[in-house]
């Protein structure tokens, strides 16, 4: 039974000492992990505690920051910016001379990629070409400073006239050193060798592949003594590689027309020389474009208008021979004219017969008596055709006729046709009869003879309409090259004109609406963004130094950390002792009865009466994790101050692997718990007295080699009853929990159970074991104390449980309450005092 718990002991010393939930043994219950496990959530107090510390190691970084910001800008070059603004517009005077504006001169469309061709032409190896003629770039002076090196635009000494035949001279250092005014010392490394030599200013130097001149300049810019000059020169790629890195051309608006044009350079005199420059090179270079532009063109017009000339002649004469071979200019246009001769014919064709018809018709009422159905109405009615015919004689002989006849139809109404006046009447109507018939066969004979010349003229028409289509084909054929080359020829002299007047008309009209200015301030590096990146940098890395530090701080620093981390109930804190150096645990008490570790443990004395009354008897163990905790110093002392309250109080050393509480009072450890346990001793050979009168102890004995089955044995639990018949509290200091089972063996038995937690030596895990051990063997009394814990404030020592003496030790102003002296702190411990 006994080995049987010594292995369950072991099993929940194992579970208590490891991260890893391990199932319990077989029979033992099992109580679930509380959520909120101590270190598992965010912990304010101990970010700030964290971040207190590490303020001097954050100060210093900012320091860092700032000192290498200094750095930065020290020895890194500026870079200066010179910008100058243009206005572009293309004027054209073309409007004066009476033409006006140029086809899409005024377009709107036109204005971007105009001035997008204005950049490149300000880009352009053209102008870089003027540039470089206008401003001395191709040698570079310099004088070395302590660390960069100054470049002297304008400003140096002395100037150098060169001829190189050997481009190897090219992008090398010529090292120039003053041996007095008139005198100086040339080097110049090319390859693996070193030219160069003593030499006379103004003086002409010849070196393989290379002839120089040196020459002073004006007075202004006199020779610094024992400085170092050197000056660099430069081939045409390497300038337009600088121009190009350097300058930058972009369009402000494009509805203004306005440009701008920037260049950077280390030397702010030259980034405006060259700014001023390019505007004056711009416009020149302009012009010469726009010429040379016009002239290429009005050359290649030229040339047009030459061979399209010869092709409009030779299709002239072409056309010309048509005409004389066919005796027509336009063969459409005749055409046109026998269409219209035969659309004539047909329709006097048509009105002729329609004639013809109507002269029969005529014919025919006329013999039948049928000119007018009635006296009532006239020919004109009844043969409404007859203004058709034009022939005013054969109306009248109609009407003549029509009358006759109507007299000859009265008269028979009322007489005979045998009578003389029937006869009459009716011999007048046959002879007028007569007359028309032979007056409308006239008529007829007329129409035929022009139908048969209208049909004449129509087949001659008709001959000379099949002959049009060749002729037209030909002269189509002849006409479409003339037209081509004569539109051609037009077009391309409109164009010659336009060219002429546009050179003649159209100005460039340059302004300079902002000129090139030296800048004073250097548009990189800012200081107060280089100041701001380095006081950034150091104030990020000094929260990622505290969020370091956070995340490693892993020990118990406080008893708010306590009280949040663990179930136990805090007895209280017992501070740091610094009156003495202890090199083992030793009973203070009654030497410093008024320290401020003497009034902590009374404080514990006290609240642990609500716990367990006094005026029972009761039995307290004292338990750790590990060794190292305190908990032997806290057992003696704790004793020491319940004994001087007048109980009896006797105290068992069960750490019979490494006994300690012989050390503190200064006894030997010759007999004790082991020599008990094992009958050797009784109990009162066993107890040691102590200086205080009711205080007494024992010791652990010699160390045996099973000390879990001596507390296993009955004899353990006797002598605790015997001790309680003459002690009124036991207090125990067991072995630390964390590295054998003997201390939960004693912890059941215990009325408390006490664990010692030591701060900034303790982990915070240690409290997650306590807190395991509480819920797998329902330590429901399990109490905690936080000893050596630092004056720190509200952080400090100074613990109210609610229910103690209450006298705020928390507070270094009332640590004059304590015997032990307090110094007037001195200035660096002030300061030491922020960062702890």
């Amino acid at each position: 039974m006994a080995l049987s718990e010594n292995a369950e002991l072991e099993e929940l010393i194992r579970r208590a000492t490891t991260d890893a939930d391990v199932a319990p043994p077989p029979g033992a219950g099992r109580v679930p992990d509380d959520d909120s496990e101590a270190g598992d959530s965010f912990d304010l107090s101990t970010l700030v505690l964290v971040a207190r510390r590490s303020l001097l190691w954050v100060i210093l970084l900012l320091l860092l920051g700032i000192t290498a910001s200094w750095l930065y800008l020290r020895y890194t070059k500026p870079i200066y910016e010179a910008t100058s603004t243009l206005k572009i517009d293309e004027r054209s005077d073309a409007s004066a001379l009476g033409i006006g504006a140029l086809p899409g001169a005024s377009a709107e469309g036109n204005g971007a990629s105009q001035l997008a061709g204005e950049l490149e032409l300000i880009k352009s190896d053209l102008t870089y070409k003027r540039l470089k003629q206008a401003v001395p770039l191709d040698v570079n002076y310099y004088a070395q400073g302590t660390v960069l090196e100054n470049e002297l635009f304008e400003a140096c000494p002395y100037k150098v006239n060169y001829t190189v035949s050997d481009p190897v001279y090219y992008n090398h250092k010529f090292n120039v050193e003053y041996l007095d005014p008139r005198h100086y010392h040339l080097s110049v490394v090319v390859g693996a060798q070193t030219l160069g030599g003593d030499y006379e200013v103004g003086r002409e130097v010849q070196l393989p592949g290379i002839h120089l001149r040196l020459s002073s300049t004006s007075t202004d810019n006199p020779v610094t003594p024992d400085a170092n000059y050197h000056f660099v020169l430069l081939d045409d790629n390497t300038i337009n590689t600088y121009l190009n890195r350097n300058l930058k051309v972009e369009v402000l608006n494009p509805s203004a027309n306005t440009i701008q044009i920037s260049f950077q350079d280390n030397n702010r005199l030259k980034a405006q020389r060259i700014v001023n420059a390019l505007d004056t090179v711009y416009h020149d270079v302009k012009l010469a474009y726009k010429q040379e532009n016009t002239r290429n063109s009005l050359a290649y017009l030229d040339q047009q208008l030459k061979e399209n000339g010869k092709n409009l002649a030779q299709a002239e004469d072409n056309l010309q021979s048509f005409v004389e071979r066919n005796k027509t200019y336009d063969a459409k246009g005749e055409l046109s004219s026998i269409t219209s001769g035969l659309e004539k014919i047909e329709t006097d064709d048509l009105a002729l017969q329609q004639k013809l018809v109507l002269l029969a018709e005529v014919g025919r009422l006329a013999a039948q008596d049928r000119l007018t159905p009635s006296d009532e109405v006239t020919v004109a009615q009844t043969i409404p055709g007859l203004t058709l015919l034009g022939d005013p004689v054969l109306t009248q002989q109609l009407n003549s006729l029509n009358m006759l006849q109507q007299n000859l139809r009265r008269v028979r109404r009322s007489y005979q046709d045998q009578t003389e006046a029937v006869q009459g009447l009716l011999a007048q109507v046959n002879f007028a009869q007569s007359t028309l018939q032979r007056q409308l066969l006239d008529a007829q004979k007329q129409l035929r003879t022009q139908l048969a010349l209208l049909a004449s003229q129509r087949a001659k028409l008709d001959g000379q309409l099949q002959t049009l289509p060749g002729k037209e084909t030909e002269q189509e054929r002849l006409r479409r090259p003339l037209g081509l080359y004569s539109n051609s020829y037009q077009m391309l002299l409109e164009k010659k004109v336009d060219y002429n007047i546009k050179n003649a008309g159209t100005t460039a009209d340059f302004q300079i609406l902002s000129p090139g200015y030296a800048p004073d301030a250097p548009i990189s590096p800012k200081r107060l963004l280089v100041y701001a990146i380095g006081i950034a940098g150091g104030l990020i890395l000094g929260l990622g130094l505290i969020g370091t530090r956070y995340l490693l701080h892993n020990t118990i620093t406080s008893v708010n950390e306590l009280e949040r981390n663990t179930k136990a109930s805090v007895l209280g804190v017992i501070p740091t002792y610094e009156k003495e150096q202890l090199n083992v645990s030793r009973m203070v008490v009654d030497k410093n009865p008024k320290s401020s570790v003497s009034e902590a443990i009374r404080s514990i004395r006290t609240n642990l009466d609500f716990i367990s009354p006094s005026s029972k008897k009761r039995l307290i163990s004292v338990t750790s994790t590990i060794s190292g905790e305190g908990k032997t110093f806290v057992t003696v002392n704790l004793a020491g101050i319940i004994a001087l309250s007048g109980q009896r109080v006797v105290v068992l050393d069960l750490d019979m692997r490494k006994p300690k509480v012989n050390l503190a009072f200064d006894a030997p450890n010759v007999r004790g718990i082991s020599t008990i346990l094992i009958d050797r001793h009784s109990v009162a050979e066993c107890v040691q007295h102590t200086s205080i009168e009711s205080l007494d102890f024992i010791s652990a004995g010699p160390t045996p080699p099973n000390p879990s089955e001596l507390i296993l044995n009955p004899r353990f639990d006797q002598m605790l009853e015997e001790l309680k018949r003459t002690y009124d509290v036991i207090l125990i200091d067991t072995p630390p929990v964390g590295l054998v089972t003997d201390g939960i063996l004693i912890m059941r038995k215990a009325d408390v159970p006490i664990y010692i937690v030591r701060a900034n030596y303790s982990r915070k895990t240690f409290l997650k074991n306590m807190n395991r051990l509480m819920r797998n063997n329902q330590f429901s009394r399990m109490s905690t104390i936080l000893n050596d814990a630092k004056a720190q404030g509200a952080y400090g020592y100074g613990y109210g449980y609610g229910y103690g003496y209450g006298y705020g030790y928390g507070t270094q102003q009332s640590m004059g309450y304590y015997e032990e002296p307090t110094p007037k702190p001195t200035l660096g411990a002030r300061i030491k005092g922020l960062f702890s």
